[in-house]
């Protein structure tokens, strides 16, 4: 497998442009979805066109049903004071 490796710049409303060489070895058009994946101080971007939107996104649409107000305040003052225990 070829690595392909560039930089870009981050603007001031938090917008990255992907090299052109890059868009072209993923078949990047105007108008397709990214998914962004944050794995520690790694942002990996895939490419979604080959599901729709809908389909990709339906996980995220099923948890956010199951998890209640409450639920998401007791999780964040769970890993805040476990993080204090580091």
């Amino acid at each position: 497998m070829v690595h392909e490796i560039d930089i870009g710049t981050v603007s001031a409303r938090g917008q990255v442009a992907i090299p052109i060489e890059i868009r072209d070895k993923m078949g990047l058009k105007e108008g397709e979805k990214v998914l962004f994946v944050l794995e520690g101080d790694m942002l990996l971007v895939k490419k979604v066109s080959e599901l729709p939107w809908k389909e990709v996104t339906k996980p995220l649409r099923e948890a956010r049903k199951k998890i209640t107000e409450d639920a998401v305040t007791d999780l964040v003052h769970k890993i805040k004071r476990s993080l204090k225990k580091l």
